[in-house]
């Protein structure tokens, strides 16, 4: 049974039972504590919290998830995988325990020709937590397990939480046994790779507090509802069903596996033992390639890019290990796209959006690769120069730069250092890899919390409701203080001087998002003035303001006149509605594929981040920056409508990639279908009113991505204004007409160029030369010619020059000498007669310095005539 044959099942079996199908959220999480989806439960923690009411008492879905926590784990066992689909029932205060067991029984036991999976209801076991005799009842009398087949575990195994204050709750677990091949007979205690999870039914019915640890916290009463998280790991039932080892062998995986075999000329599980732990290296690299080129497939497809920070940071360590794996296997050409069309196709049937948009996720992704590949070239550079300066061992804090700056992975320092006769601290390399991961764990143990930071805006919204938010309908409201809160708590009054949060009971004022800043403006009262400094919505429908008391004492129960800048909000506009005719534009000149990927816009100011392989050349900036001016000339209509989110998608509506949509949402078109984006931003009435738009710069932000910036209204022709000064200045300088200042500065810059040119070459001139005197100085050793060079700077090239001075039949070794370094190099003769470089430093520095038999590099010894003489012998010793 395929994969997505699986997925359609459950979905089918859940709705047939009064469950509303929830499609899957996108992989980057809608929530401050993550930054991807990690369990299906996330997008109904609002409703399993209790922050949000829920829209439907049941639901079901397969949700894409993503979890990197154990991400050198993967392909060294068989459990562990990036990427996996959650299916997953819920009930928000619906049914509880017996309907939850009854469902999923019902479903994994079903005969394939009547719906279900067809699983053997005597290999199955279930785990229960230890005192939930209820739990234990219906298994026993209700569905028939037999008591030797239900299993009490403790705390840590089968109790959830979410790992801070909030809900938990008893869980049950459903185990397949696979048979003595897989491991002993017992049960899942004894063994849970024979006695395979494949679903964990969660009763959220209990309250927890503080504690650390999966066990050490107290329970501190019932939740006023009880609520059903269920968990069924999607790759776990097909392989079940597929008759599969395990996730990498499964339909929607096993076929990247083969062809990264075939690429590599590998034969997966040839040369492995029975488990896991016995799998040979280039089996545990083949897992790696097929989970982190599907991984990545899917975090492209719903909008992460590679980057430096965040998502894009990890999208980027995903894809560079695929890519270092594949070379590690032997295959050195670019492997991506051989690759990841064939995880597009395992991964289209359920996801069919993939195939559609393979364009803009196969431009990232090869331009991914491409920049690796220049990035190890880089590195290599770097990391010959590193060894250059080092006598022994690579410093761990090279090591960590190379990989943490460059994505040089650890194995190739060693491997690149070893072969110049270096260690490298690993240990304290390590020791450093563990302090970041260290670092990141605690902030995002800092971050876990976060929730628990909004308890008091919930609190208000439960007390007042929501906002009521005219940010579309006017700068002005008279409003009414609800609440003034510090250091995220109330407080009963601020004074002059103060910064705190200000709740109101309706506001004017624009709320960052979308990538569009908050508006400015004032609050203002009897004795009262404050400024607005910024505007968000710390949870769903409730508006909160940053204010700044200027004079007077803001309280609850104040009524004020909460008032935006006209001018704030013009430029805010104007700003907003040029990000949208850029856009337009960009796409016009370019083709669809030159999708926006982000923005940011304030008054008289935006970028624009967008897929595009490679720079704009000046002509293409130049027309992208017309077209959007004509749209500008021409004045055309700015229309918002709202409709459901089906039918902004058929109308060919642009979305956001990564943001999390209503069911009804607001279309904003200029032109009609010339420029229709889903956008909750304000804009202005037509497009003339954004006054001139001027694009300032454009450049790269990631691989396959670009940025584009530019000013509008007032700033556009303030922009070109000191663009006009700028080239007067120039003009005046160089005693020209303004129209030849451009011809002017390139014939300077084509002579300045002549003339480094003309330096170069004098600089090797007088190189060859000392390298011609050097070598007519050479001495004779047993038939073996020794030159000693001086240099103050760069010993290698004149090293280098040195030999090609010498006559190439004649072996011959030369020494060259810098204020810090000694640099011994060895012709093709010379190494014919076994003289090697590295040996012959390691030799008269005593051990120190390394390299190849044909250039080495150490210190510059204490005594150099000492080292020297040294130096002769050896090679009189060695050539006798």
């Amino acid at each position: 049974m395929r994969t997505a044959e699986v997925k359609r099942r459950f979905l089918a079996h859940f709705e047939a039972a009064g469950h509303t199908a929830v499609a899957s959220a996108p992989l980057p999480a809608d929530d401050p504590t993550l930054l991807f989806v990690n369990a299906g439960m996330v997008p109904f923690k609002p409703y399993l919290l209790g922050q949000e009411t829920p829209p439907y008492p049941r639901a079901a879905s397969v949700q894409k998830c993503v979890r990197t926590l154990d991400i050198d784990e993967v392909g060294k066992t068989t459990r562990h995988g990036t990427f996996f689909q959650m299916n997953g029932n819920f009930s928000f205060g619906d049914y509880f325990k017996e309907q939850a067991i009854r469902l999923a029984w019902d479903l994994t036991v079903k005969p394939q020709a009547d719906g279900g999976y067809g699983l053997d209801p005597d290999r199955i076991w279930a785990t229960v937590y230890l005192d939930d005799d209820e739990a234990h009842a219906l298994w026993r009398d209700e569905i028939g397990l037999p008591e030797e087949r239900i299993v009490r575990r403790g705390k840590a195994d089968n109790f959830w939480s979410m790992g801070v204050p909030g809900p938990c709750g008893p869980c049950s677990e459903l185990y397949y046994d696979r048979g003595p091949a897989y491991g002993r007979e017992g049960g899942p205690e004894v063994d849970e790779d024979r006695y395979l999870e494949f679903w964990n039914l969660v009763f959220m019915q209990y309250e927890r507090g503080a504690g650390t640890g999966k066990e050490d916290y107290p329970i501190l009463g019932e939740l006023p509802s009880r609520n059903i998280d269920t968990g069924m790991g999607l790759e776990r039932m097909a392989a079940l069903l597929q008759g599969v080892d395990n996730l990498y062998e499964v339909d929607e995986t096993r076929p990247i596996l083969d062809r990264a075999a075939a690429l590599t000329g590998k034969r997966y599980g040839e040369r492995s033992g029975p488990s896991a732990a016995e799998s040979h290296p280039d089996d545990v690299r083949l897992r790696v390639v097929a989970d982190h080129v599907r991984t990545a497939l899917m975090l492209i497809g719903d909008g992460v890019t590679p980057g430096n920070e965040g998502r894009g940071y990890v999208l980027r360590r995903i894809l560079r290990r695929a890519i270092r794996a594949v070379r590690l296997l032997g295959y050195q050409d670019p492997a991506l796209p051989e690759l990841l069309p064939v995880a597009r196709d395992c991964m289209a049937p359920s996801y069919p959006e993939l195939a559609a948009d393979f364009d803009r996720i196969s431009a990232y992704a090869y331009g991914e690769e491409d920049a690796f590949r220049a990035t190890l070239h880089q590195g290599s550079t770097l990391l010959d120069q590193e060894i250059g300066r080092t006598e022994r061992k690579l410093p761990a804090s090279t090591a960590f730069r190379l990989h943490d700056t460059y994505g040089f992975p650890i194995d190739l320092t060693v491997e690149i250092a070893a072969e110049n006769g270096l260690a490298v601290d690993v240990d304290g390399f390590r020791e450093l890899m563990a302090e970041q991961k260290r670092r990141a764990r605690d902030d995002a143990r800092a971050k876990k919390g976060g929730h628990a930071d909004t308890a008091v805006y919930r609190t208000l919204l439960d007390a007042h409701g929501t906002t009521d938010w005219q940010a579309y309908t006017t700068l002005t409201t008279d409003s009414t203080v609800l609440a003034v809160l510090r250091d995220g708590g109330p407080v009963t009054a601020a004074g002059q001087g103060q910064i705190v949060t200000v709740v109101l009971d309706r506001t004017p004022f624009y709320a960052e998002s979308g990538g569009q800043e908050s508006d400015a403006g004032m609050l203002t009262g009897p004795s009262l003035s404050a400024e607005v400094l910024d505007v968000q919505r710390p949870v769903k429908g409730l508006v909160v303001h940053q204010v700044r008391v200027l004079d007077g004492e803001i309280a609850p129960g104040l009524p004020v006149r909460a008032a935006v800048d006209p001018q704030w909000r013009a430029g805010a506009r104007q700003a907003h509605s040029g990000t949208h005719v850029l856009h337009a534009a960009l796409r016009t000149t370019l083709g669809p594929a030159a999708l926006q990927s982000g923005s940011y816009n304030r008054p008289g100011h935006l970028r624009l981040d967008f897929s595009w392989r490679g720079g704009l050349s000046p002509e293409t900036r130049s027309e992208v920056e017309d077209v959007a001016n004509v749209a500008i000339d021409r004045d055309l209509p700015v229309e918002v409508r709202y409709m459901p989110l089906p039918e902004a998608r058929r109308i060919g509506a642009l979305a956001l990639f990564g943001e999390t949509y209503d069911e009804t949402v607001r279309v904003v078109e200029i032109g009609g279908e010339w420029s229709r984006e889903l956008c909750g931003g304000t804009h202005v009435a037509s497009s003339a009113q954004i006054g001139g738009l001027t694009v300032t710069g454009e450049s790269s932000v990631g691989s396959g991505q670009r940025r584009i910036e530019a000013v509008t209204g007032l700033e556009s022709h303030r922009y070109l204004a000191r663009e006009r000064d700028l080239v007067s200045q120039i003009a005046d300088q160089l005693t020209a007409p303004r129209a030849e200042v451009a011809d002017r500065v390139t014939t300077l810059i084509h002579q300045l160029k002549n003339s480094e040119r003309e330096t170069s070459r004098l600089r090797d001139q007088l190189l060859t030369f000392q390298a011609t005197q050097i070598a007519a100085s050479a001495t004779d050793h047993a038939g073996v010619a020794l030159a000693v060079a001086h240099t103050d700077d760069n010993p290698r090239q004149l090293a280098d020059h040195v030999t090609k001075a010498l006559p190439a039949d004649r072996p011959s070794v030369i020494a060259a000498l810098a204020p810090s370094a000694l640099v011994i190099t060895t012709n093709q003769a010379a190494r014919d007669r076994g003289l090697s470089a590295a040996h012959l430093i390691k030799t008269i520095l005593n051990g120190r310095g390394g390299g190849n038999p044909q250039t080495a590099q150490g210190p510059r010894p204490t005594d150099p005539e000492s080292a020297l003489e040294h130096l002769a012998t050896e090679l009189t010793n060695q050539a006798n």
